[in-house]
């Protein structure tokens, strides 16, 4: 990850920040609670990080690019239990209290402190080279819906349906691993509008004002997520006349795609002249967010983002992780959209 020094704060978020912005959404506990015994939130959260460690020790075991694999996942199973099992009887353990960035944090420091530095890179492939296949079909199905507000839906639906493929949930997780996943049935069995947070219609007057010059997109996950439901809608906005940043994961973390997986998806996807289905991709920007975890903490970003964001007019926080766990209530100078499923 990027060193201490390199990190700064996003520069969209509403200032003063030490007042404005918390990075996690839920508040593990408060300052009425007693330091020395967790709280019941706490106990949840640490319980449901236990219960995702066979599905990390799974994916370790099967790890190619590490000697001893099986042993060294035992190892990281057992180490990271030990942690949670130490929050439980001393939440000040470990650099506590915990919340959400730090649960995630140690589980990866552990994960590489043992050799582990992409689990998922197997289920990563295999799952962008399914998606990259039905990339020219999903688009042309968009393509073909000559409604813009009802394209919109459709896109943003899009969106939704590959924000399912989600493996840091042991639930998610053990379904894929049995039964796979479809994108267009994703698509299809979405629940119907309207949503538990649905501002669908007032983002579809926006867009019909055309009024963004630039939009910084927080992508997420691989496979179907970054390029049957982002890539999508950022080649919409594109066709638009929007410029587009692309922020993704400086080291691998679950299956997010990172910065680098992303540059050579993108490769592939454009054709000889460079463009993505037709549309000229000149505006298309991609960014290291400097982010090593599922979550994000907006305070402290990459330079390279930061300058990149300073004149954006949209921000789009895409995916649990970082429109959830992380950010829900994170306030913009500009405009703002969070996607989640």
């Amino acid at each position: 990850m990027e060193s201490e020094s390199e990190m700064v704060a996003f520069p969209l978020l509403l200032t003063p920040i030490e007042s404005n912005y918390r990075a996690c959404t839920i508040p593990y506990r408060f300052p009425s609670d007693n330091p020395k015994k967790p709280t019941p939130t706490e106990l949840q959260w640490i319980d449901l990080f236990l219960n995702s460690i066979p599905s990390f020790k799974k994916r370790a075991e099967s790890d190619p690019t590490v000697p001893d694999a099986p042993v060294r996942a035992e190892k990281f199973a057992q180490r990271y239990g030990d942690v949670l099992e130490d929050f439980k009887k001393d939440p000040e353990s470990h650099g506590g209290p915990p919340d959400c960035i730090l649960l995630c944090r140690l589980r990866e420091i552990i994960l590489r402190e043992l050799g582990f530095i992409d689990i998922f890179k197997k289920v990563k492939d295999e799952e962008n080279a399914k998606a990259i296949s039905l990339f020219k079909d999903v688009v042309q199905l968009n393509d073909a819906i000559e409604d813009e507000p009802k394209r919109l839906e459709n896109l943003v639906r899009g969106i939704f349906a590959g924000n399912i493929f989600d493996l840091g949930s042991a639930e998610l997780a053990e379904v894929f691993s049995k039964d796979g996943m479809s994108f267009l049935a994703s698509c299809q069995n979405l629940v119907p509008r309207p949503w538990v947070i649905d501002d669908l219609d007032a983002f579809k007057v926006k867009w019909s004002k055309k009024s963004w010059k630039k939009v910084v997109i927080f992508v997420d996950n691989s496979g179907a997520d970054i390029i049957l439901g982002i890539l999508p809608f950022a080649r919409e906005l594109l066709r638009h006349g929007t410029q587009v940043v692309l922020a993704a994961n400086d080291m691998p973390s679950i299956n997010d795609v990172t910065y680098t997986e992303l540059i050579e998806i993108i490769a592939k996807l454009k054709d000889e002249n460079g463009q993505l289905m037709g549309v000229n991709t000149s505006n298309l920007l991609i960014a290291n967010s400097g982010n090593d975890l599922p979550v994000i903490d907006l305070s402290r970003v990459s330079q390279v983002l930061a300058y990149l964001a300073s004149d954006a007019d949209l921000v789009v926080l895409e995916g649990m992780g970082r429109g959830i766990e992380t950010n829900l209530y994170a306030q913009f100078k500009c405009d703002s959209l969070k996607v989640i499923i």
